[in-house]
């Protein structure tokens, strides 16, 4: 049997990915982490998670993102210095819809307790809406990369990325420098709209640790560290690869001043059955507890320019 680090293609191999996607050990009842899972998620800095939501869940989440109009018309695009763009919506709070219950649901919440060894909370969430033929790249950086100027003093933090459409190598999917979070807090720099990691470095570090592609199918959930480098190429494929990234701090490395994203809010955990309750009831979300965020107002990069001035 597989483990979830063996079921990424490795660019140095080949032959086609290994089709693990339905011989993984699923998840205890309790959500609980195995020690092997732990010392995975603490060596590699990822933890991939198939199946973590079924058919029905995601496609809740899928009919909800697709058909928003506010998510649509809260969206900004980043320039990924490619000639391209990438389009997102990121919002503070998890909310009381379908977005909350997905980022607030015990197989999410519990996963990264024991990720930070801490009690979690919602740092905020995003939904990358990478288009088919048009969907931009993100640069290779770390999330700390960004976070660092937020008054974040550890890198003691960890998105949930899930996949909401299938990601593959053709539209676009993650892609990660194994151990790479091992390496510290690399220096950023403005790489179109984005902060990207000190390329002579990434470079130095690729040659040294193995990159991965993580393709994953709708309801596979990938938990990585805040200072694992990660990229993904542009969406030149005729199919859309759509993501929703719940980010969670620890509550003892609560910003010791205020940013853009919240300090220190405890989470009200939900129920895992809570996401289909609530989306039979609802097909969009609850807006007006999102706090979607402005641009304009997102100091992470922009700190970066005025470093470079």
């Amino acid at each position: 049997m597989c483990s979830a680090l063996d079921c990424v293609t490795d660019r140095m191999v080949g032959h086609a990915p290994l089709d693990c996607n339905r011989l993984h050990m699923p998840s205890p009842a309790n959500n609980s982490l195995s020690d092997s899972q732990l010392q995975q998620y603490h060596d590699a800095g990822f933890l991939l998670q198939r199946n973590l939501f079924d058919a029905e869940e995601i496609g809740f989440l899928r009919q909800a993102a697709k058909q928003d109009r506010q998510l649509d018309q809260h969206a900004f695009g980043r320039n990924d210095g490619e000639g391209g763009s990438i389009r997102l919506s990121l919002w503070n709070h998890p909310g009381h819809g379908i977005y909350g219950a997905f980022a607030r649901c015990h197989r999410i919440v519990d996963t990264a307790s024991a990720l930070l060894r801490d009690e979690p909370y919602h740092y905020h969430s995003k939904m990358i809406m990478k288009d088919a033929k048009v969907g931009g790249a993100w640069a290779w950086h770390q999330d700390y990369g960004y976070w660092y100027a937020n008054a974040v003093l550890t890198p003691n933090l960890v998105s949930a990325f899930i996949a909401v459409d299938p990601a593959t190598k053709q539209n676009g999917c993650l892609q990660v420098i194994e151990g790479s979070h091992h390496c510290g807090r690399i220096n950023h720099q403005l790489t179109g709209d984005q902060a990207g990691a000190d390329p002579q470095r990434v470079a130095a570090i690729a040659e040294r640790m193995p990159l991965k592609f993580i393709e994953m199918e709708p309801g596979d959930v990938l938990f990585f560290h805040s200072n694992l480098l990660h990229r993904s190429d542009q969406n030149r494929s005729d199919h859309p690869r759509w993501s929703m990234i719940c980010c969670y701090n620890a509550k003892s490395n609560d910003p010791y001043e205020a940013s853009h994203h919240p300090n220190y809010t405890p989470l009200n955990v939900l129920a895992d059955d809570q996401i289909k309750q609530i989306g039979q009831q609802q097909t969009s979300d609850d807006h007006d507890s999102l706090s979607f965020l402005d641009p304009n107002h997102d100091a992470s990069a922009r700190s970066l320019d005025d470093v470079n001035r």
